[in-house]
């Protein structure tokens, strides 16, 4: 069935995409529809933990999650060195904090000072107080693409924070904003 609607493509040059195209994707994939999270590690007595939109859970059996984190950032290090990580799904109260830990620049040293949350029992790293659902992960695989780092973890702890209607109302990015799902 062919749509009335008129078919705008843009072919990229395989070898080194154009600024443009770059600039076209970025604009094209803020139209993907996402859950925001925060991913925590604890390395050498440090904190560390930042906002994600770029993850997805990978086999029920054995529970196995993927996120996606720029190589240059320093929460990839961590979670790279450190080989446990947690991810705090966000539910719309959560939005503040979601900000706070997508700022660039963020301090090393008490960066989760204005952040409720408590240490996850299996890696010691926060998990958000609140989290509609939260799962520690023990690092399985790491995959370089392009500017990032995949992050395939088994999941060694999970559960959920969130009670009553705040399960229903997940923090959502999309059109490079945070929504909340209509209801």
């Amino acid at each position: 069935m062919e749509s009335s609607g008129t078919l705008n493509a843009h072919q990229l040059d395989s070898e080194q995409p154009s600024q443009a195209s770059i600039d076209l994707y970025r604009t094209l994939s803020a139209d993907i529809a996402s859950g925001v999270a925060i991913i925590s590690t604890r390395l050498r007595s440090h904190d560390y933990a930042a906002t994600v939109t770029g993850y997805l859970s990978v086999s029920y059996d054995p529970p196995t999650m993927l996120v996606s984190l720029f190589d240059g950032a320093r929460i990839a290090d961590a979670v790279s060195e450190a080989g446990v990580w947690t991810l705090s799904l966000l539910g719309s109260q959560h939005q503040g904090t979601a900000n706070w830990l997508a700022s660039p620049g963020t301090p090393l040293h008490g960066l989760l000072n204005q952040v409720p949350y408590r240490r996850g029992p299996a890696t010691g790293s926060a998990i958000i107080d609140g989290a509609l659902a939260f799962f520690e992960l023990r690092t399985v695989e790491i995959h370089e693409a392009a500017t990032h780092l995949l992050v395939i973890g088994e999941v060694v702890s999970m559960g959920r924070d969130a009670t009553g209607t705040q399960t229903q109302d997940p923090l959502v990015h999309h059109g490079s904003a945070y929504r909340r799902l209509a209801r």
